[in-house]
Parts: C-alpha cells; sequence; structure tokens
C-alpha cells in the first residue's frame, strides 16, 4: 500500500535536485584565459602579409584578446630574431622555414601566408633582349634574390620543364630593387622577379614575362608562412589558437582581391596604380599539410634538402601543441 505523505515530499526532493542540475548545466565553466595576451610578429613582405597586417589595424586580433605588435623585418632574418628570443610569431618563406626546420630548429607552422598565382613570379626580361623563349640560351644566367630560396626553385622547375639542363643554369644573387639595372647592364640574361617589381619593370622599361614562374610544378604553389618556435608554441598552446583563429579569418577576408589592393598603398611603397596592376596570388585560411609538403618535396627532389621532411610533424596538433 503506498503511503501518500512519504510520495509528496519525495517527488518534491527529486523536482529540487534536478532543478539544481538543470541549473549548474546551464552555467557552463568559462574557459581558461590565454597564457598571454601579447604577441610579437615578424612582418616581410607587404603582398604577402597583406591580410594580417589589415587585421591589426582594424582590431580584429584585439577582438580575439590579443595585442599582435607587428615587427617589420626588413633585411633581417625573422627566423633568426625568433630563436633569439626576438619574436613570438615570424614570417618566412616556406623554403626558409624547411631547410631551418630539417637542421634541427624545433617550429610549429601558425598559419600559411601566401599562395603564387598565375604571373606572380616570374622570369623577366628587357626589350631587345636577344632571350624570347626559355630554351634560347643553354646557360642563362638568371638574377635570384637568393641562392637558395624559392626564386632559384622555380627557375630551374619552369627552365627544366622547357627542356633546359638545370645544372647549367647560372644564378647571380641580386635584390628585387636592382634587378633591372641588372638586366640593362647585361649582368644575367633573365631576373626571377615577384610582385610588385614585376608590373614596375612592365610599366617603367617595358619589360617582357619571359616564363611564369608560377606553372607545373610550381603552379599554386606554397610562398609563406607564420611559425613559432615549437616550445614556445607548448607553452603557449590557446594564445597561438586564437592568433590562428584571427589569421584565418583574416586570411578569409582578402579572397577579394579589392580588399588588398585598396589597403597596399596604406602600408607599403606600393602606389595606387601599381597595386591596381599587380597579380595576386591567394591566402590560405588554414594550414594543409598535403599542401605544403609540395615545398618540401620539390627541396628534396631538387637537392636543397638531403633527407625527406615530414611537414605534418610542423603543425599544431588537436590540443595545440
Amino acid at each position: 500500500m503506498i503511503r501518500r505523505g512519504l510520495t509528496i515530499p519525495l517527488v518534491a526532493a527529486l523536482l529540487t535536485a534536478a532543478g539544481c542540475s538543470m541549473f549548474e548545466s546551464g552555467s557552463p565553466t568559462p574557459p581558461p584565459p590565454l597564457e598571454r595576451t601579447t604577441l610579437r610578429v615578424g612582418v616581410g613582405n607587404a603582398i604577402d602579409t597583406a591580410p594580417l597586417r589589415i587585421a591589426v589595424a582594424a582590431g580584429k586580433f584585439g577582438a580575439a584578446g590579443l595585442n599582435v605588435q607587428l615587427v617589420e623585418l626588413g633585411a633581417e632574418d625573422g627566423l633568426a630574431k625568433l630563436a633569439a628570443g626576438d619574436l613570438d610569431v615570424t614570417f618566412a618563406s616556406d623554403i626558409a622555414i624547411f631547410r631551418t626546420a630539417a637542421g634541427g630548429t624545433a617550429l610549429q607552422l601558425q598559419g600559411e601566408a601566401y599562395t603564387a598565382g598565375p604571373n606572380t613570379m616570374a622570369l623577366v626580361t628587357l626589350p631587345g633582349s636577344d632571350y624570347v623563349v626559355p630554351t634560347a640560351k643553354k646557360a642563362p644566367e638568371i638574377a635570384v634574390n637568393a641562392l637558395d630560396d624559392v626564386g632559384a626553385l622555380a627557375a630551374r622547375s619552369v627552365l627544366g620543364t622547357a627542356g633546359v639542363d638545370v645544372t647549367k643554369i647560372k644564378f647571380k644573387q641580386v635584390a628585387f630593387d636592382r634587378m633591372p639595372q641588372a638586366l640593362q647592364a647585361e649582368d644575367a640574361d633573365a631576373a626571377l622577379m615577384i610582385e610588385p617589381y614585376i608590373t614596375r619593370a612592365e610599366k617603367d622599361l617595358g619589360a617582357h614575362i619571359l616564363a611564369d614562374g608560377a606553372r607545373g610544378a610550381t603552379l599554386g604553389f606554397p610562398l609563406s608562412a607564420y611559425t613559432s618556435a615549437k616550445p614556445f608554441a607548448q607553452a603557449n598552446p590557446r594564445t597561438l589558437a586564437a592568433f590562428r583563429t584571427a589569421l584565418g579569418a583574416a586570411q578569409q577576408s582578402a579572397t577579394d582581391p579589392a580588399v588588398v589592393r585598396d589597403a597596399l598603398p596604406k602600408f607599403s611603397d606600393i602606389d595606387t596604380t601599381t597595386a591596381a596592376l599587380i597579380s595576386l596570388g591567394s591566402y590560405p585560411a588554414s594550414l594543409n599539410g598535403i599542401r605544403l609538403q609540395r615545398v618540401a618535396d620539390l627541396m628534396h627532389n631538387s637537392g636543397q634538402l638531403p633527407n625527406r621532411l615530414d611537414v605534418q610533424a610542423l603543425l599544431p596538433g588537436q590540443n595545440g601543441y
């Protein structure tokens, strides 16, 4: 026989307990705070780093709880400054990052910066040059910004695909802004330029594109990225996760080329006319190990890396480490 006098208090107690449980589930524990709120980020090439610069100026990283302090690298090596502890994150070419990682430095990628598009890097000649097709010279002299970076890699790839014996190519190191003078003085047969130097040479000197550097093995080629030292990344996973999220949103906003073209004159020496004419690549919104592996594999196949580098080992894990 059911004793009603006991049933009512029991039901009330159960409802009270359930109510407490429901109330508690509606107030989730706030996420743990970021390990730090200020990040020193080295930036270089204005076109490659445009989305980051635009987002910082617009306060997008501040909205994510981060104070991103941009450090202009100029001719300085961001990876060296990273190793010295002068930067928390740095922009660098993918080739420089992978060479450093292959040399034993523990790095963690924090985002891709820029990927080549048609004519964003190209072999350039001046009017009157007798170098009119890639195979016109058996041992061409090519001006590149650095002997061991993407210019030489792209030139070898493009000329090799055209049928030139890559072992006979002679590379000369010339700064981008000095390449037109090197061509005028006939110190080089062609120069591997990037934007905005290509457009400037076309406008000012009537330069010609001998060959697009972003085709064949270098079609849609990843050019640059942001990286941090792995010990720093392991100590600050939440901070860098917030950085990657905000950076991804910034990169996504640059899918509209007008956003980049309008902003370039505001933070670089690229004038409005040149900004309107330059060829632009793309800005990946997330890290893609398969895409980046192409760079490491081409480096290995061309002899720049003695052993194959596993790029996947440089990506953050699920927990940010």
